[in-house]
């Protein structure tokens, strides 16, 4: 029996690893940055973890963005959130 992986955890490392790359980094750059185990950092891109508001924050301090600007980019990957943006657009 395979492990369901909570939509918003995958969702959020997702754009943790999207972010990363996006700057040219490994796993390690990134969690040297934000005082964070390598593994962990790995966990968390492959959904199989859900870190906590205050590890969110090292992560995004790490990635030199607001802590808000992080949880929109994994939210905007959900689809619930496209449809609902789409919708205010069309306005």
């Amino acid at each position: 029996m395979g492990t369901e992986l909570n939509p918003v955890s995958h969702n959020f490392g997702l754009s943790v690893r999207y972010l990363r790359e996006d700057r040219g980094w490994s796993q390690e750059v990134l969690a040297e940055h934000a005082d964070l185990n390598r593994s962990y950092i790995g966990e968390i891109e492959r959904g199989l973890v859900t870190p906590s508001l205050a590890t969110t924050e090292k992560i995004a301090r790490a990635l030199g963005i607001r802590l808000s600007e992080l949880i929109e980019h994994a939210e905007y990957r959900t689809p619930h959130f496209r449809a609902l943006t789409a919708s205010f657009a069309a306005f």
